[in-house]
Protein backbone atom coordinates (compact mmCIF):
# COMPACT_ATOMS: atom_id res chain seq x y z
CA UNK A 1 0.00 0.00 0.00
CA UNK A 2 1.43 3.53 -1.00
CA UNK A 3 1.23 6.41 0.96
CA UNK A 4 2.68 9.86 -0.74
CA UNK A 5 5.56 11.41 0.74
CA UNK A 6 4.57 15.20 0.56
CA UNK A 7 1.38 15.11 2.92
CA UNK A 8 2.19 16.22 6.47
CA UNK A 9 1.92 13.60 9.49
CA UNK A 10 0.50 13.89 12.74
CA UNK A 11 1.63 10.53 15.22
CA UNK A 12 0.30 10.35 18.37
CA UNK A 13 2.55 7.27 20.39
CA UNK A 14 0.64 6.50 23.58
CA UNK A 15 2.99 4.37 26.21
CA UNK A 16 6.85 5.88 26.92
CA UNK A 17 7.12 3.15 29.14
CA UNK A 18 9.04 -0.18 28.31
CA UNK A 19 7.94 -0.24 24.37
CA UNK A 20 7.15 3.36 23.51
CA UNK A 21 10.48 4.91 25.59
CA UNK A 22 12.58 2.98 22.77
CA UNK A 23 10.32 3.69 19.74
CA UNK A 24 10.36 7.50 20.63
CA UNK A 25 14.18 8.23 19.86
CA UNK A 26 13.77 6.60 16.69
CA UNK A 27 10.64 7.96 15.74
CA UNK A 28 12.16 11.45 16.00
CA UNK A 29 14.96 10.84 13.95
CA UNK A 30 12.83 9.45 11.41
CA UNK A 31 11.02 12.51 11.47
CA UNK A 32 13.68 14.87 10.91
CA UNK A 33 15.25 12.45 8.39
CA UNK A 34 11.74 12.42 6.44
CA UNK A 35 12.01 16.62 5.63
CA UNK A 36 8.28 16.50 5.52
CA UNK A 37 6.29 18.70 8.97
CA UNK A 38 5.36 15.86 11.24
CA UNK A 39 4.00 16.68 14.50
CA UNK A 40 4.86 13.87 17.27
CA UNK A 41 2.52 13.55 20.23
CA UNK A 42 3.93 11.21 23.37
CA UNK A 43 1.26 10.23 25.89
CA UNK A 44 1.61 8.57 29.12
CA UNK A 45 0.36 9.53 32.80
CA UNK A 46 2.95 7.45 34.85
CA UNK A 47 5.62 8.94 36.57
CA UNK A 48 9.92 7.10 36.20
CA UNK A 49 10.72 5.00 39.08
CA UNK A 50 13.84 3.33 40.55
CA UNK A 51 12.82 -0.18 38.90
CA UNK A 52 11.69 1.31 35.48
CA UNK A 53 15.64 1.64 35.13
CA UNK A 54 16.85 -1.88 34.54
CA UNK A 55 14.34 -2.24 31.50
CA UNK A 56 13.10 1.43 30.04
CA UNK A 57 14.48 4.13 28.76
CA UNK A 58 15.19 6.21 31.43
CA UNK A 59 18.18 7.31 34.13
CA UNK A 60 18.48 8.24 37.51
CA UNK A 61 17.85 11.90 37.30
CA UNK A 62 14.34 10.98 35.38
CA UNK A 63 13.21 9.20 38.70
CA UNK A 64 9.47 11.09 39.91
CA UNK A 65 8.86 12.75 36.61
CA UNK A 66 6.75 11.78 33.94
CA UNK A 67 7.65 9.73 31.28
CA UNK A 68 5.59 11.38 28.45
CA UNK A 69 7.46 14.21 29.54
CA UNK A 70 10.96 13.02 29.92
CA UNK A 71 10.71 11.55 26.54
CA UNK A 72 9.39 14.03 24.70
CA UNK A 73 11.56 17.01 26.02
CA UNK A 74 14.81 15.12 25.47
CA UNK A 75 14.32 13.83 22.09
CA UNK A 76 12.36 16.70 20.54
CA UNK A 77 14.74 19.62 21.67
CA UNK A 78 17.71 16.84 19.96
CA UNK A 79 16.10 17.30 16.57
CA UNK A 80 14.95 20.75 17.15
CA UNK A 81 11.33 19.57 17.28
CA UNK A 82 8.41 21.23 18.78
CA UNK A 83 7.81 19.62 21.91
CA UNK A 84 4.08 18.20 22.52
CA UNK A 85 3.41 15.29 24.97
CA UNK A 86 0.42 14.47 27.36
CA UNK A 87 0.83 13.67 30.94
CA UNK A 88 -2.06 11.51 31.38
CA UNK A 89 -3.34 8.07 30.12
CA UNK A 90 -6.06 8.59 27.25
CA UNK A 91 -8.69 6.17 28.59
CA UNK A 92 -11.65 8.25 26.50
CA UNK A 93 -13.19 7.56 22.92
CA UNK A 94 -13.95 10.84 22.43
CA UNK A 95 -11.12 12.69 24.03
CA UNK A 96 -8.76 10.02 21.47
CA UNK A 97 -11.07 10.57 18.30
CA UNK A 98 -9.88 14.42 18.94
CA UNK A 99 -6.57 14.13 19.41
CA UNK A 100 -6.65 12.09 16.01
CA UNK A 101 -8.30 14.35 13.64
CA UNK A 102 -6.33 15.80 10.52
CA UNK A 103 -6.05 18.80 9.44
CA UNK A 104 -8.05 19.89 7.03
CA UNK A 105 -7.13 19.47 3.67
CA UNK A 106 -9.35 21.74 1.75
CA UNK A 107 -7.93 25.28 3.30
CA UNK A 108 -5.05 25.22 1.54
CA UNK A 109 -2.74 22.82 3.30
CA UNK A 110 -1.47 19.77 2.36
CA UNK A 111 -3.34 16.69 3.58
CA UNK A 112 -2.14 15.02 7.27
CA UNK A 113 -1.79 11.46 7.66
CA UNK A 114 -2.72 10.67 11.22
CA UNK A 115 -0.82 7.58 12.64
CA UNK A 116 -1.27 6.10 16.21
CA UNK A 117 0.61 4.27 17.76
CA UNK A 118 0.13 2.02 20.88
CA UNK A 119 3.03 0.90 23.67
CA UNK A 120 0.77 -0.10 26.28
CA UNK A 121 0.89 -3.32 28.13
CA UNK A 122 -2.81 -4.10 29.27
CA UNK A 123 -5.99 -4.83 26.54
CA UNK A 124 -8.58 -2.31 27.80
CA UNK A 125 -6.79 0.75 26.36
CA UNK A 126 -6.77 -2.08 23.02
CA UNK A 127 -10.25 -2.08 23.31
CA UNK A 128 -10.73 1.77 23.45
CA UNK A 129 -8.11 2.57 20.17
CA UNK A 130 -10.10 -0.67 18.39
CA UNK A 131 -13.47 1.59 18.85
CA UNK A 132 -12.03 4.88 17.65
CA UNK A 133 -9.81 2.92 14.75
CA UNK A 134 -13.21 1.63 13.83
CA UNK A 135 -15.21 4.81 13.37
CA UNK A 136 -12.29 6.75 11.71
CA UNK A 137 -12.28 8.02 8.21
CA UNK A 138 -8.33 7.81 7.78
CA UNK A 139 -6.28 6.34 10.33
CA UNK A 140 -3.02 4.05 10.51
CA UNK A 141 -2.97 2.47 13.84
CA UNK A 142 0.29 0.37 15.03
CA UNK A 143 -0.16 -1.52 18.05
CA UNK A 144 2.78 -3.49 19.54
CA UNK A 145 1.91 -6.21 22.49
CA UNK A 146 4.84 -8.53 23.83
CA UNK A 147 5.19 -10.78 27.09
CA UNK A 148 8.65 -11.33 28.61
CA UNK A 149 10.01 -12.56 25.63
CA UNK A 150 7.57 -12.92 22.83
CA UNK A 151 5.12 -10.78 21.29
CA UNK A 152 3.64 -9.31 17.67
CA UNK A 153 3.33 -6.10 16.30
CA UNK A 154 0.17 -5.23 14.08
CA UNK A 155 -0.50 -2.30 11.96
CA UNK A 156 -4.48 -1.60 11.03
CA UNK A 157 -5.41 1.08 7.95
CA UNK A 158 -8.60 2.51 7.32
CA UNK A 159 -9.07 4.50 4.42
CA UNK A 160 -11.85 6.32 3.26
CA UNK A 161 -14.04 4.97 5.95
CA UNK A 162 -13.24 1.07 5.44
CA UNK A 163 -10.90 -1.52 6.25
CA UNK A 164 -8.09 -1.94 4.37
CA UNK A 165 -6.03 -4.30 7.16
CA UNK A 166 -7.17 -5.43 10.27
CA UNK A 167 -5.85 -3.80 13.44
CA UNK A 168 -4.58 -5.61 16.49
CA UNK A 169 -7.93 -6.58 17.82
CA UNK A 170 -9.47 -7.71 14.58
CA UNK A 171 -6.15 -10.21 14.02
CA UNK A 172 -6.58 -11.25 18.05
CA UNK A 173 -10.31 -11.18 18.43
CA UNK A 174 -9.96 -12.49 21.84
CA UNK A 175 -8.12 -8.62 23.15
CA UNK A 176 -12.04 -7.26 22.58
CA UNK A 177 -13.16 -10.05 25.25
CA UNK A 178 -10.73 -9.30 27.53
CA UNK A 179 -12.33 -8.03 30.68
CA UNK A 180 -8.64 -6.02 31.86
CA UNK A 181 -8.88 -2.03 33.41
CA UNK A 182 -7.64 0.80 32.54
CA UNK A 183 -4.32 1.78 33.89
CA UNK A 184 -6.19 4.43 36.30
CA UNK A 185 -8.38 1.89 37.47
CA UNK A 186 -5.93 -0.61 38.72
CA UNK A 187 -5.08 -1.25 42.58
CA UNK A 188 -1.47 -1.23 43.74
CA UNK A 189 -1.85 -5.00 44.27
CA UNK A 190 -2.92 -5.75 40.65
CA UNK A 191 -0.16 -3.10 38.86
CA UNK A 192 2.48 -5.21 41.01
CA UNK A 193 1.13 -8.61 39.37
CA UNK A 194 1.31 -7.59 35.50
CA UNK A 195 3.01 -9.71 32.89
CA UNK A 196 6.32 -9.28 33.40
CA UNK A 197 8.66 -8.28 29.95
CA UNK A 198 12.64 -8.15 29.50
CA UNK A 199 14.23 -5.65 27.98
CA UNK A 200 15.60 -7.36 24.88
CA UNK A 201 11.42 -7.74 24.06
CA UNK A 202 10.57 -4.20 24.53
CA UNK A 203 13.44 -3.61 22.45
CA UNK A 204 12.55 -6.23 19.63
CA UNK A 205 9.07 -4.72 19.88
CA UNK A 206 10.11 -1.04 19.05
CA UNK A 207 12.34 -2.18 16.16
CA UNK A 208 9.83 -3.88 14.54
CA UNK A 209 7.75 -0.71 14.85
CA UNK A 210 10.09 1.60 14.08
CA UNK A 211 10.33 -0.62 10.87
CA UNK A 212 7.09 0.03 10.09
CA UNK A 213 7.03 3.47 10.78
CA UNK A 214 10.22 4.04 8.03
CA UNK A 215 8.53 2.12 5.52
CA UNK A 216 5.55 4.38 5.52
CA UNK A 217 7.15 7.79 6.01
CA UNK A 218 10.93 7.47 4.24
CA UNK A 219 9.80 4.79 1.87
CA UNK A 220 6.05 6.09 1.42
CA UNK A 221 4.85 2.40 0.86
CA UNK A 222 4.03 -0.33 3.61
CA UNK A 223 4.15 -4.64 3.40
CA UNK A 224 3.80 -5.95 6.02
CA UNK A 225 1.31 -5.44 8.36
CA UNK A 226 1.48 -8.24 11.24
CA UNK A 227 4.45 -10.07 12.47
CA UNK A 228 5.35 -12.23 15.28
CA UNK A 229 8.93 -12.39 17.63
CA UNK A 230 10.94 -14.25 19.97
CA UNK A 231 13.55 -12.06 21.53
CA UNK A 232 14.76 -15.77 23.06
CA UNK A 233 15.18 -17.35 19.58
CA UNK A 234 16.28 -13.90 17.93
CA UNK A 235 13.58 -13.91 15.29
CA UNK A 236 10.99 -11.61 13.80
CA UNK A 237 8.55 -13.35 10.86
CA UNK A 238 5.92 -11.35 8.66
CA UNK A 239 2.41 -13.05 8.92
CA UNK A 240 1.40 -12.54 5.25
CA UNK A 241 -2.18 -12.20 3.69
CA UNK A 242 -3.43 -15.17 2.74
CA UNK A 243 -4.53 -15.30 -1.15
CA UNK A 244 -7.58 -16.18 -2.71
Amino acid sequence: MKYSLNNTAKILLIGAGGTGGYIAPHLYRIAYASGRHIRIIIADGDVVEDKNLIRQNFAACDIGCNKAQVIAERYSSVFGMETEYIPEYIEDAERLKNLLVPKNPYCGQLKEDVILIGAVDNNRSRQLYHEVFCKSDDLIYIDSGNGEYTGQVVCGIRRNGKTSAKPVGGVYRDILADEEKFPTELSCAERSVLSPQSIAANIFASTAVVSLLYQLLILGRIDVRHLTFSSRNLNMKPILKKRG
